[in-house]
Parts: C-alpha cells; structure tokens; sequence
C-alpha cells in the first residue's frame, strides 16, 4: 500500500519538512475507524467534516528550529532552539 505524503531530508539535518494528504473519504474513514476500534461519537466532529462537504486537501510542516540549524550550520540542533 501507498500513502500521500512526502518528506524532504537534507543533509546533516534529518527530516525538513513533512506533509501529507488527508483522507476525504467518509466510508473508508467509517471503515478504518470500525478496524481500530474508534468510536465515531468521539470524532463526530471530524466526520462531519466529511459527511457534509470536503474537498481532497493537504497539507506540510516545516521544523523551524530544523531549518535554522540547517542554514546556519550548526552542528547541533539544541543550539538552535529559542527557549531550551
């Protein structure tokens, strides 16, 4: 099986940024629920999300602290963080 994601790695740094898409499908949302386990009353929220109108979306994170140690070189990624 495949997925709709993405992850871009660079050098020294690891993952940059990650993304992927969605999954708009209520019946296979419905179905993977029932395998997991999940009740539907806790996510009513989310499937109406899906029941009642969406369209194919994605989306991406970039890791701030990632992207500086990246572009400055430095070799540890605990140097780049604002608040330790």
């Amino acid at each position: 099986e495949t997925v709709n994601a993405m992850d871009l790695l660079v050098p020294g740094v690891g993952e940059l940024v990650g993304g992927s898409q969605r999954e708009e499908r209520l019946d296979v949302l419905e179905t993977k629920m029932a395998e997991q386990d999940l009740d539907p009353a806790d996510y009513w929220w989310y499937l109406d999300l899906r029941r009642f109108g969406s369209v194919p979306h994605a989306g991406y994170g970039l890791g701030f602290e990632r992207l500086v140690t990246y572009v400055c070189g430095i070799e540890n990624i605990r140097e780049a963080i604002a608040f330790p």
